[in-house]
């Protein structure tokens, strides 16, 4: 299935598996300018991830050095009005960022520039990572746009609110170190490093128990924005964004991971 998907997505994306690892790894010449070819690639790629079993974490990369994504294909969206806001069937802008149904973690390596569109689909990852010489930037101002496929929704709340506002307000690119020290990203490597790191970080991930990961991507959606008293209530919450928090707290596989603990051995996950 993984070759016959490879030969689909072809010109966009290229898929990498190894064990519970999967690298999604965007190759559109020239700059991974996202267009609804490209939004729907990744799109299928994460619902690929999703749908398998076996896999447990995905890595988002970019297979050209001149950017991670340069953002919104101007050369499609401006020949075709009508289409332009058009992404992926439910994953949006960039196949990822409104794609509700992915509960399974998904690390961007932002290897070189990510602007635009190309911050907004990183910013819909759970853990980032960049390369040293990298940078961040939101010029759609300068466009005549709005950041809305996740700029202007998501980065206030993960960076200080000002320093968020302020890159949408001037377009000033972020270098990977102000991101660190914003907290926006877990680490910085030099570019060379950056692969080997991702997929040292998505191995630790997967140690995790497959259904402590995905509900954990559920309670984090659930408690965004909510009150201190409203989040602690979040074992009281039989609503049906909560699936598999539910089932983890009804799992054998949390009673093993104790179980493993007090022997002092590797747990055995069975998702269930």
């Amino acid at each position: 299935m993984l070759d016959d998907l490879n030969r689909d997505l072809a010109g966009f994306i290229e898929l990498y598996r190894d064990g519970e690892v999967l690298e999604i790894r965007m190759v559109k010449p020239k700059v991974n300018a996202i267009c609804r070819r490209l939004s729907r690639s990744i799109e299928r790629a994460a619902l690929y991830l999703q749908q398998d079993a076996e896999l447990r974490v995905g890595i988002l990369s970019s297979g050209n050095s001149r950017a991670f994504s340069a953002g919104l294909d101007f050369q499609e969206s401006t020949s075709d009005r009508a289409e332009a806001g058009m992404g992926a069937e439910h994953g949006g802008f960039g196949g990822i960022t409104t794609l509700w149904s992915l509960k399974k973690p998904l690390i961007a390596a932002i290897n070189a520039p990510a602007v635009g569109g190309g911050l907004e689909i990183a910013l819909a990852c759970d853990i980032l990572l960049m390369a040293d010489e990298a940078f961040l930037q939101l010029p759609e101002l300068r466009r005549g746009l709005l950041p809305d496929g996740g700029g202007l929704q998501r980065l206030p709340k993960r960076i200080p609110y000002h320093v968020a506002t302020a890159m949408i307000w001037t377009g000033d690119p972020m270098s990977a170190a102000e991101a660190h020290r914003w907290g926006l990203v877990y680490k910085t490597v030099p570019r060379a490093e950056l692969v080997q790191l991702a997929w040292d970080v998505a191995r630790r991930v997967a140690k995790g128990a497959p259904l402590a990961q995905q509900a954990l991507k559920e309670a984090l959606r659930a408690v965004d924005g909510q009150s201190d008293a409203e989040a602690m209530a979040l074992r009281a919450d039989n609503g049906k964004d909560l699936v598999n928090y539910e089932r983890m707290l009804a799992s054998q596989d949390m009673i093993e991971g104790q179980r493993a603990f007090l022997e002092k051995r590797e747990p055995r996950w069975t998702g269930s």
